[in-house]
């Protein structure tokens, strides 16, 4: 056929290139096939193939759960981090209020299980060895294990989906089982199985709908997809690590809306359809249900409880039994009101001062000015004109409101001293100015002098109690009023130093809120006028979790570990026991697995560049090794992109970080292994012999289960001589000098 008029030489170009990208299309759905089924089953086998993988997914499931319930009774004493997660358990069966880093699902999840098995919420959970005796706690632990269990079933399909290979699913489903670190971690009360459970599903379901891809719109399409959507809310809900998973997830989405876009075949309005239905199941849907686990946190911990002064005065106001619940007092401050001023920083508390004074050889001599967590008298303060002494509650005085931009001096309730600043350095933080008491009865002088400030607001604007954020400044010195956090000498009381700091960048550190407010000659109103409405209150549990995280140093001689340490297995954890008479459980991965899966990082990223390359350059392949190769590609780079998101970002972490964080990331690591392992085994079979690739897989299977079967204790437990001891089961099996078990 001629060429279209016009055309020129253009014409053949685009059919020849159409001609060889059908040609490499063809080729590689021939390899696919070539490479996956060299055979095509007889008539009425492909029922009996299906019932042999269910068989197997049932075998990897019941094997799952048989590894995960084993002595899942042992220890009968708390472990590790028990002590938190078993007590914030208690806490929601009691409704009571507390504070905790992470988001609340994996918290509430846990104690619904208790609640559901039993346990009535006493148990104290003070500190790890505390024994549970006549308490019920294998519901919570059960619980935990239970979904853990779901992680290989997760694994095997995932991989299955992504290779068509029950090799690779196999394997990649025995080294999961048959790994000491992921076995450890889902016996326990934690956190931990129920975040990777959630990162599972939702790797799964996102693989899923990938391969639903060519019938869009269809009822299983919608299933995966908004199951997708539902994990990603679930993960996130545990912990803030789930935007890891979030983030892989919008990349595939995006790259696959970038993909249907170059698709001419595609209308617009199906472009736009497609577009509508990602957002409403990945955005709209998570959004929902995350707002609706926040929800039912608040609603159920409605009573006071260890949490509140993490927390704003106007938060406080809504918990039973804090003392600002149901409370009535002043909305607006005016002058001679006696105020409590809480410091907006979380576990900072309010502005306090008592008689004793700065000792000896710290700035001036003067009485201490601190802040305390807790309510007390002599957190009050009176709120005084600059220029005036006459008494402002006096009936014949007009009630004058303070207001942004006033000058205005606070004297402590209990002593009359005032608020006092001056060039003297502060006790504990260098060039910051000392804060004191000074004067007597009221009287100073001009260093007593602030100007006070409404964050935000403009001049004139009346002050609320609670609602605004306000700053102390300094009149004389330009410094603003705030505290560092730093505990003083025991000559402070072990409260926090207040210092008057020149750098005047709104910090929380200097920001206050007025709390309690008692002025007899206002109106009172109800406090829960001024209650915060559902997505302040949402803003702030983030503000407060946010800070908390950064917040998050190591203490004195605790174990923590950095990054790097945790692919190489370099350090465990102790779970339970020290000794050679305790139950010791000790938290390491298995280390055949684990080395395997970093020496699987490294050949991936070796063989897969390689294998980019060729391809990228046309080199003409053989069916199966093109598609061997395409099968290694995409799905190997899938979990490869999970594994890196998931652990790159703790190297820019700030805050305290342990050998359990890396275990997300193991998992992507391990179905890499299984991926990679089989496709090299297979291609060694087409290459050299045929059976390579069955004595390979079979080799990679009963090392693992060897080396659990020496591992194992680590898991289960240990009683007796510790690894140095040449009587102990472990002995010789502590091959680096890290390991401390």
């Amino acid at each position: 056929m001629p060429p279209a008029a016009g055309g020129g030489l253009a014409g053949p170009e685009p059919r020849s290139r159409r001609a060889r990208s059908a040609a490499q299309a063809a080729r590689a759905v021939g390899a696919e096939a070539a490479t996956r089924s060299p055979k095509r089953p007889a008539r009425g086998s492909g029922r009996f193939q299906g019932a042999g993988h269910w068989a197997l997914l049932a075998l990897v499931t019941l094997l799952s759960f048989a590894t995960r319930f084993h002595r899942l009774e042992e220890p009968r004493h708390i472990c590790w981090d028990e002590t938190h997660f078993g007590k914030m358990g208690s806490y929601y069966i009691n409704r009571t209020f507390f504070f905790d880093v992470h988001p609340p699902l994996g918290k509430m999840l846990i104690g619904l299980a208790g609640y559901l098995s039993g346990y009535d919420g006493t148990f104290l959970f003070q500190k790890p060895g505390d024994k549970y005796e006549h308490h019920s706690y294998m519901g919570m632990r059960g619980f935990c294990a239970f979904l853990g269990s779901w992680l290989i079933p997760f694994a095997y399909l995932t991989v299955l989906d992504l290779t068509q290979s029950l090799p690779a699913a196999l394997l990649t489903a025995a080294l999961l089982t048959f790994d000491t670190g992921c076995l450890t971690l889902s016996q326990y009360i934690l956190l931990d199985p129920i975040l990777m459970f959630f990162i599972m599903a939702a790797v799964l379901s996102m693989v899923k709908y990938n391969s639903c891809a060519d019938r869009p719109f269809s009822a299983p399409w919608w299933f995966w997809l908004s199951l997708t959507g539902i994990s990603l809310a679930g993960a996130l809900g545990v912990k803030f690590v789930g935007l890891f998973i979030i983030l892989q997830v919008g990349l595939n989405t995006i790259a696959d809306l970038w993909h249907l876009f170059g698709d001419l075949s595609i209308s617009l309005v199906t472009l736009g359809k497609h577009l509508l239905a990602r957002a409403l199941c990945l955005i709209v849907l998570p959004l929902a249900l995350y707002m609706a686990i926040f929800a039912v946190h608040i609603t159920v911990l409605n009573k006071s409880g260890p949490g509140d002064g993490f927390f704003s005065s106007a938060f406080q106001a809504r918990l039973e039994g804090n003392n600002l619940h149901n409370a009535s007092i002043p909305e607006h401050l005016a002058y001679g009101s006696v105020i409590t001023i809480k410091n907006l920083r979380m576990a900072i508390g309010y502005l306090h001062s008592h008689p004793h004074l700065y000792p000896e050889g710290v700035g001036a001599r003067q009485q201490q000015v601190t802040t305390y967590l807790h309510k007390d008298y002599n957190n009050l303060w009176i709120i005084k004109k600059h220029n005036m002494d006459s008494d402002p509650l006096d009936p014949s005085l007009p009630v004058e409101f303070v207001r942004h931009g006033d000058i205005i001096r606070l004297e402590h309730k209990q002593t009359s001293r005032n608020l006092h600043s001056h060039y003297h350095e502060a006790p504990l933080t260098r060039k910051h100015y000392q804060v004191t008491g000074y004067g007597i009865n009221g009287t100073g002088d001009s260093n007593d002098f602030w100007r006070i400030e409404v964050v935000n607001r403009k001049l004139g604007n009346r002050i609320k109690v609670l609602r605004s954020h306000i700053r102390l400044i300094h009149l004389v010195t330009g410094c603003a009023l705030g505290s560092t956090g730093k505990v003083l000498p025991k000559w402070g009381w072990e409260q926090l130093e207040v210092t008057c700091t020149p750098y005047l960048k709104e910090t929380l550190s200097s920001i206050w809120n007025v709390e309690d407010h008692i002025n007899p000659k206002l109106p009172n109103i109800s406090l829960e006028v001024l209650q915060p409405s559902f997505p302040e209150i949402l803003l702030e549990s983030h503000m407060v979790m946010i800070r908390g995280n950064n917040g998050l140093k190591p203490k004195d001689n605790e174990l923590t570990s950095k990054p790097w340490h945790w692919p190489i297995n370099y350090q465990g954890l102790r779970f339970s026991g020290a000794n050679d008479t305790d139950f010791r459980v000790y938290l390491l991965g298995n280390p055949v697995i684990w080395w395997l899966n970093l020496l699987s990082i490294a050949m991936y990223l070796l063989s897969g560049s390689v294998l980019a390359m060729v391809m990228k350059r046309g080199v003409q392949l053989p069916v199966e090794v093109e598609g061997l190769s395409r099968v290694l590609l995409r799905g190997g780079g899938q979990v490869l992109l999970g594994w890196g998101l998931h652990y790159f970002p703790f190297f820019l972490m700030g805050r305290i970080l342990y050998f359990h964080h890396y275990f997300p990331a193991m998992l992507f690591s391990t179905m890499l292994t299984g991926i990679l392992w089989d496709t090299l085994l297979r291609l060694c079979a087409w290459r050299i012999a045929k059976g390579i690739h069955a004595v390979g897989i079979l080799s990679l299977l009963l090392g693992t289960v060897y080396s659990f079967y020496l591992f194992h204790p680590l898991a289960y437990g240990m009683v007796g001589p510790l690894a140095q001891d040449p009587q102990s089961p472990m002995a010789g099996l502590r091959w680096l000098e890290s390991w401390d078990f």
